[in-house]
């Protein structure tokens, strides 16, 4: 299930920042800026609503991390979850499987960037859109949700990543932003 706070500036961060773990507080102040903060505590905030919501646990999630850095949740390894943040909101996805979320602002279409992360099929579609920046976004984050899935992360070449079967994804275009959740796919 998806769950997505797009009133970041509304966030009272330092009563937010009282009402979750100290693991995620010590996480959060990590960030220089306020904003950044924000966002770190507000996808956190998500994960706590989405599990009291889908699974009854009250409690503040901690966090475990395997050798690439990817986190589960100490306790409750059978609930999958992801995070994502851009400059405009916060996004969590919860599941009873491996699942991965992305999360990205509208920004500057850089045409150096598609040659250098997409494969020469999407620069294609990208190219041939009548919106290449909305093309380039959708695409963007759907390799990225499905490297956090995987636990791979950018360290995959990015062109490949979507030659990958197995996979549904699920994109939202918002005014401001795109989501996209990433799933094994289910037979």
């Amino acid at each position: 299930m998806l769950y997505i706070n797009d009133c970041i500036e509304q966030l009272d961060l330092k009563a937010a920042l009282s009402a979750v773990s100290e693991q995620r507080r010590t996480y959060a102040l990590r960030y220089r800026h306020e904003h950044d903060q924000r966002l770190c505590v507000a996808a956190y905030q998500l994960l706590q609503q989405a599990l009291n919501i889908e699974y009854g646990i009250s409690e503040m999630p901690l966090f475990d991390y395997d050798s690439h850095g990817k986190p589960s949740l100490a306790g409750h390894q059978e609930i999958y979850f992801n995070l994502s943040h851009c400059h405009e909101a916060a996004a969590c996805v919860v599941s009873n499987a491996p699942v991965g979320i992305d999360i990205e602002s509208f920004g500057r279409y850089d045409e150096e960037l598609v040659e250098t992360v997409m494969n020469t099929d999407e620069q294609r579609i990208i190219r041939q859109s009548s919106n290449p920046p909305l093309s380039f976004i959708r695409l963007w984050t759907m390799k990225e949700s499905l490297v956090k899935l995987t636990g791979e992360g950018l360290s995959k070449n990015m062109q490949d990543v979507l030659k990958a079967n197995g996979y549904h994804f699920q994109t939202t275009i918002f005014p401001h932003f795109v989501c996209t959740v990433c799933e094994y796919k289910r037979e």
